[in-house]
């Protein structure tokens, strides 16, 4: 009987210049982003700008969390109170969430076979719906057609906010996930590309979007200090009439996130190359399904996601178990109970009306996702699906 020693939860060490950065910010004390002198940038400033240039944006707010983002993103596009929000069925809880918290009713879309929003019933459900807003989650890192889901927003009159938590990195046909929407939102939390524990950004181009935001985000009346600024007459109206919140992200956070930022695309390229022998490995396994994926998808493989449609319901909680004997960690989609970061749409109980989705439910019935921490190794591949197979030869 194989075994596999490794922990699927074990993140790479905080390299030493992120350590040198953040033990710098402590020696001052000076942690909250606008605690600055002689008109010095912050931590945080520094990193707004140093990410808005790597995507190729005029406009980044680094924030306390991604989740936090994403409902902050969501009042700037102007989702109102009862407003129908469509998203993605095939996402995780803080996506509903943060609908919910804005004041917007999820419309929940079906997912294809390979793990994309369906573009079909995203189509219908606009023009069911009458929602007017999208919130797109990349989820686990595959994109849809942007072209199609640009042309189908526009068609509708509908506004696209990105959700990009698993994506940061990637593109579609060469335009970087998170510069297709209005404003788009990504994480620092501990499992996604870079690490802070908690944090995320929100991304424009819209100066009248990237002034609320930052009033959102509990700047008081500092907005004037933020290094991708829009233009300070845009604050007339929005600066006194738009509630503040506390979602900063903090200088040593930011202080962390910047080196890792620098190494960002060298990190995309190690998971992808780990995701490729992951993704040979396990297609040997006779019955199990793996998504395909676009040509014009480059896309950043930090999880693999793979089906067993032929292995009975009853039975896949016992490929779950057998895998965690051996030492191999997967999360069965599908299950019953929500269990640790996994949960489906119909474990959101909070959710009124919630319509059929049976092309979801077939796809996510055999779902399973895999961490690819960057601590493993391409020859740790084999051994994994080693143990997989071997359970599967149990059942």
């Amino acid at each position: 009987m194989h075994t596999f020693k490794k922990s699927f939860t074990q993140q790479m060490p905080i390299s030493e210049s992120a350590i040198a950065s953040a033990v710098e910010v402590m020696r001052t004390g000076r942690l909250h982003r606008y605690n600055t002198v002689n008109g010095e940038l912050s931590e945080a400033d520094l990193l707004d700008k140093q990410f808005a240039q790597y995507l190729g944006v005029k406009y980044c707010l680094s924030c306390a969390s991604g989740g936090y983002s994403l409902y902050i993103a969501l009042l700037c596009a102007g989702v109102k109170q009862g407003d129908g929000v469509l998203c993605n069925a095939f996402t995780l809880a803080p996506v509903p969430g943060a609908i919910n918290n804005a004041g917007g009713v999820p419309v929940l879309v079906e997912t294809t076979d390979d793990l994309t929003i369906d573009l079909e019933d995203l189509a219908d459900k606009i023009t069911l719906s009458g929602a007017r807003f999208l919130l797109l989650s990349h989820m686990r890192g595959h994109i849809a057609d942007m072209d199609a889901i640009m042309a189908i927003c526009e068609q509708g009159g509908v506004v696209l906010i990105e959700d990009c938590a698993h994506t940061m990195g990637a593109d579609w046909n060469g335009k970087k996930s998170g510069t297709f929407g209005l404003v788009s939102c990504f994480s620092t939390q501990t499992y996604k590309h870079i690490n802070s524990g908690e944090g995320g950004f929100l991304v424009t181009n819209n100066d009248e979007v990237m002034a609320k935001a930052i009033i959102y985000s509990g700047s008081y009346m500092l907005f004037d200090q933020h290094s991708t600024l829009p233009p300070i007459e845009t604050f007339k109206d929005i600066a006194k009439g738009t509630p503040n919140f506390s979602g900063r992200m903090d200088n040593l956070r930011a202080a962390i996130l910047r080196p890792q930022l620098a190494a960002l695309d060298a990190q995309c390229e190690r998971w992808n190359e780990l995701y490729r022998a992951m993704e040979k490995a396990l297609s040997s396994i006779e019955g199990l399904r793996l998504t395909d994926r676009s040509p014009s998808e480059h896309f950043v493989g930090s999880s693999i996601q793979f089906s067993l449609p032929n292995v009975p319901k009853n039975q896949l909680t016992k490929v779950v178990v057998g895998c965690a004997a051996r030492g191999v960690s997967v999360k069965w989609v599908g299950d019953s109970q929500p269990s640790g970061y996994s949960s489906k749409y119909n474990h959101w109980e909070y959710l009124e009306q919630l319509t059929p989705l049976p092309s979801t439910e077939r796809v996510l019935a055999s779902l399973f996702d895999m961490r690819i921490p960057l601590t493993f190794n391409r020859s740790d591949a084999d051994s994994i699906a080693q143990v997989i197979s071997e359970v599967l030869d149990t059942l």
